[in-house]
C-alpha cells in the first residue's frame, strides 16, 4: 500500500450479512453508490452503472472482483474514465461487533495516476463520504 490512501470506516447497526448485501448486490448497490452490472464474483468483472444525466445505463466505474470472502472482505479494482486506465484498489472489510457492524474502506493506488494523485484522491475522499452519507441511511 501506498501512503496516498483512503480509509474510510462506518460504524452501522446491521449484522455483516445485511452489510454484505449493500456492496454486492446490484439493487443494493444502487440505493447508496451505482446499480451494479456484471460477474460480482472472485474473479469476476463487473461494471458500476449511471441512472442520471440522460445516460440510463452507461457504464461509470469498473473493475475485477479480486477477493471475495463472504461477509468478512471484498477487493475489487476501480476505474473510470476520468482515471484514464488507472486502477486502483479498494479493500472492504466488515467486522462484526456487538450491535452491528465496522464497516471499513481502503482505497488504494493513487500514487499510479501520475497526473495529479492528490487531487484525484481528494475527489474521491469526496466521493465517499457522499456515497457512505447514503449507505449509512439504508443500511442502518
Amino acid at each position: 500500500m501506498s501512503k496516498m490512501k483512503i480509509v474510510k470506516t462506518l460504524f452501522l447497526k446491521a449484522p455483516p450479512e445485511h452489510v454484505w448485501k449493500f456492496l454486492t448486490e446490484p439493487d443494493q448497490l444502487a440505493l447508496w453508490f451505482h446499480r451494479g452490472a456484471g460477474d460480482l464474483k472472485e474473479g469476476g468483472e463487473y461494471g458500476l452503472l449511471t441512472n442520471s444525466y440522460g445516460k440510463d445505463g452507461e457504464k461509470l466505474c469498473w473493475g475485477k472482483v479480486l477477493e471475495m470472502k463472504k461477509p468478512e472482505r471484498l477487493v475489487h479494482t476501480f476505474t473510470h474514465n476520468h482515471l484514464g486506465g488507472v486502477e486502483t484498489i479498494c479493500a472492504w472489510t466488515l467486522e462484526a461487533v456487538k450491535g452491528g457492524t465496522i464497516l471499513t474502506l481502503v482505497h488504494d493506488g493513487w500514487e499510479k495516476y501520475e497526473e495529479d494523485p492528490f487531487g484525484m484522491a481528494s475527489n474521491h475522499d469526496s466521493g465517499w463520504d457522499e456515497h457512505f452519507a447514503r449507505l449509512r441511511r439504508v443500511a442502518n
